[in-house]
């Protein structure tokens, strides 16, 4: 029997510290057969020399594609990346520069995606095993979501994390045709293609940790470890700051410019009325809140969203 082959595919940045145990973990993939392609986002360290050292080493047993590129940031590399990406794999893969894969995460992926209808976008992603600079555990994230997995939920919350994800050839042609020009109204990478996902298609959730998702100083995003007090702490800082204001529409009105001729038509109103509503009287937008159709998957971050929605800041 024909193994699947899987496209994955890596950003660089100044990742030399940690590259070459990712590396070692994708090398380890069973009953898959695997390319790589890796885009160096700018790095002014030895990533890119370890890169091509591996590439060299392991030519026999894998393939691996090198793009050095300017510095686009984490977005706009990894949109870089699906462009550089060749159409001619069964599933396609994101990956970080600094996490350990279980040698069986990209076979359970597939496994599960071939159990769904394959003309139809597919994404499955999992839960992590959150872990120390030295691998040492620290606890799951994120848990199995209680609630569906839908565009009202992924337009105001992203429930996937991007170096768990995999996608079947249909979601990644689909995204690679309709990936958006201005990268500033988008939130990240991975929100917006569990957004296309959620709308389009089915996403898979695997509670199962396949996974070791580092944290460190060094994180450009992650999973955080924080008590809860901290978090929402940090997360009302911000918001008092400015940083998370209008994030929501912005990415919501760019979703809808690019796909709204192939949504819905309760798809398409239920957008519209999120964007609509936001810059009536304090009295509608109080109503709208309450009775809105999207929704976060825990109670305290759905209550924070309508919240945000009646102060005009989503």
């Amino acid at each position: 029997m024909n193994q699947s082959k899987v496209c994955v595919m890596l950003s660089t940045y100044n990742g030399a510290k940690y590259i070459e145990e990712q590396l070692e973990s994708l090398l380890a993939q069973r009953h898959v057969e695997m390319d790589i392609y890796i885009r160096d986002d700018g790095s002014s360290d030895e990533t890119v020399q370890k890169v091509r050292k591996y590439a060299k080493s392991f030519s026999d047993q894998i393939k691996i594609y090198l793009f050095e590129g300017e510095n686009l940031g984490v977005i706009g590399s990894f949109f870089e990346l699906m462009r550089l990406t060749q159409l001619k794999y069964d599933f396609y893969a994101f990956c970080d520069q600094d996490d350990v894969w279980k040698s069986d995460k990209l076979s359970r992926a597939v496994e599960q995606l071939q159990s769904r209808p394959s003309k139809i976008p597919l994404m499955y992603c999992s839960s992590t095993q959150m872990v120390d600079q030295e691998l040492n555990p620290l606890n799951m994230w994120p848990q199995l979501p209680p609630k569906p997995l839908s565009m009202c939920n992924a337009l105001v919350e992203n429930c996937c994390v991007g170096c768990t994800m995999v996608l079947n050839s249909v979601t990644f042609e689909h995204l690679r045709m309709n990936l958006p020009s201005d990268h500033k109204s988008i939130i990240m990478h991975d929100w917006w293609i569990y957004l296309v996902v959620a709308s389009f298609g089915e996403v898979i959730f695997d509670k199962e940790p396949m996974i070791l998702y580092r944290q460190h100083q060094g994180n450009v995003l992650g999973g955080s470890n924080d008590k809860l007090f901290t978090k929402w702490k940090n997360r009302w800082n911000r918001f008092m700051n400015g940083k998370n204001h209008f994030i929501l529409s912005k990415q919501a009105s760019a979703f809808f410019e690019i796909y709204k001729d192939q949504l819905s038509t309760q798809q398409q109103e239920d957008i519209q009325h999120f964007l609509y509503q936001r810059d009536r009287s304090l009295h509608n937008r109080i109503s709208y809140a309450l009775n809105m159709p999207f929704y976060r998957q825990a109670s305290l971050d759905n209550l924070v969203l309508k919240l945000i929605y009646v102060m005009k800041k989503v």
